[in-house]
């Protein structure tokens, strides 16, 4: 009996051993956890660059947008007020046109 109480004793004893290698403490990471983990930071990090340009980059094309709005409009308003001048002199040259065929009228009656 005292050899299969002995067997037993080194049975559990290599049962316990074996189950305490087994289980490494969770912070121990193994080379593939390490690269796993340098791989999801390396993403992340990459991911959180690529939202900043986005970011800038959408930001640049509402000031570019904005920018090429304010410039129509003020195409526009020149456009507008240019018409308007144009509009003016040709009143100012239609009126000193018809004075002038007056002057003529008047030069080319007998008195």
């Amino acid at each position: 009996m005292n050899t299969t109480l002995a067997a037993r004793a080194l049975l559990v004893a290599a049962l316990i051993a074996s189950v305490a290698a087994c289980n490494r403490r969770d912070e121990e990471m193994g080379p593939a956890q390490k690269a796993g983990a340098a791989i999801d930071e390396a993403s992340d990090k990459v991911a959180r660059k690529l939202e900043e340009n986005l970011e800038k980059a959408d930001k640049a094309g509402q000031e570019v947008a904005d920018a090429a709005r304010a410039t129509g409009d003020k195409i526009e308003d020149a456009t507008r007020d240019a018409s308007r001048g144009l509009d003016e002199t040709t009143n100012k040259v239609g009126k000193k046109v018809e004075r002038a065929g007056e002057k003529i009228q008047d030069a080319a009656r007998p008195d």
